[in-house]
This record gives structure tokens, sequence and C-alpha cells, in this order.
């Protein structure tokens, strides 16, 4: 397994104290809202287990986010809408929801690790490519943004039933393609996404 302080300890080192990790979810969905999340955590009490949110099963991912929820400095998951996404593209509607994670952090950040993402902001960032399965800071970002849109694509999947988000979580499964090609869009689809499908 690799070593996901290696990053961190570098930055404290260097002096830096609020360390803030960035990720998002849902990126490539048909269904639903892109979810950034972003984190601070408490890098004297690491929480062993702490993983890219995709290597983790649900119940491993909800555990420590209750862990993490009791155990970080400051953290923050921002939604951005199909709506929007729609207008904007997917990536631009990442960087709007990374961005305002970001500043909605208390205290301010030192410096940011972000997933992959580059961000025009007035902070100091670095992108890191795989930063989920390299960096604790936005591992925890990353279980953070995966199980609270998860959570709300349970809540979408009571509202519009027949489309089956409660299993897929808005991802194009073969059942969702035929549910929405059956039923039609919900106002939760992403048409940017799905027109191919109705041509």
């Amino acid at each position: 397994m690799p070593d996901l302080l290696e990053f961190e300890r570098a930055l404290i080192k260097e002096g830096y104290n609020y360390i803030c990790g960035v990720d998002e979810a849902g990126r490539g969905p048909l269904a639903g809202p892109v979810c950034a999340g972003a984190c601070i955590p408490d890098l004297s009490l690491v929480i062993d287990g702490v993983n890219d949110s995709k290597k983790l099963t649900e119940k491993k991912r909800d555990a420590l986010y209750e862990q993490l929820c009791d155990n970080v400095i400051s953290h923050k998951t921002v939604f951005i809408d199909a709506d929007v996404i729609d207008k904007i593209n997917i990536l631009n509607a990442t960087k709007k929801a990374m961005t305002e994670a970001i500043q909605s952090m208390f205290p301010l950040p030192e410096m940011v690790l972000i997933d992959a993402v580059k961000l025009d902001i007035p902070y100091k960032t670095r992108s890191i490519i795989h930063g989920d399965a390299v960096s604790y800071c936005i591992a925890a970002a990353s279980i953070f943004a995966k199980v609270e849109r998860d959570r709300l694509m349970l809540e979408y999947a009571e509202k519009y039933p027949e489309y089956g988000f409660e299993k897929h979580k808005g991802y194009g499964s073969k059942h969702h393609i035929e549910m929405l090609k059956k039923y039609g869009p919900c106002p939760i689809h992403r048409q940017t996404f799905i027109k191919n499908f109705f041509k």
C-alpha cells in the first residue's frame, strides 16, 4: 500500500499546517450532480484505512466517513446540478464545485492538494495525478464527496423510482439506459450526456 502521507509530511516540514485535499465524485454519470469534497484533516489524528474512495466498499466508506466527520478540522461538499453541467460542461462544473468547496473552508487552507484538476484560485495549489490514491488529504476528500453524493442519489431513487438510481447512482449501466429509453429523462438527467440515446 502506498504511503498516503508522503506529500503531507513534506509540506509539514515546509511549515504548512492547514493542508486541504480536494476531490470529486460523479463526473461520469448520466444523471445527478457532480460533487466536490474539500477537507482539512487533523494530521495528528490519522485514521487508519483512509484511501481512494473507489477502492473501499460502501460499508467501509460509510464507517470512515463517520470517523472523518468527527476528526477533521474542516470539510465541505458542494453539488453542481445537471442543468448547470449542461450549460457550462462537466469540467467547468467540477472546477466550480471544487472552488466553492475550497472557499468554504475555515480556517483558510495554506496549501490545497487537488486530484488531477488544475484550478485558477488565490491559494497555493498542487495538482496530483491519481491524488486520491497517494495523498491522505485527497483520499479523505474523496470519501466525503462519494458518500454524500451516493446518499443524495438514494434520495433521488425514491423520487424517481423507475430508473434504479439506488443501484447505479446515475452511472450508465445497462439497466439505467434501458429505463432511460423506456421512460425518457427525468429532471436530474444530464441532457448533454444522454442526447445520443435519443437519435
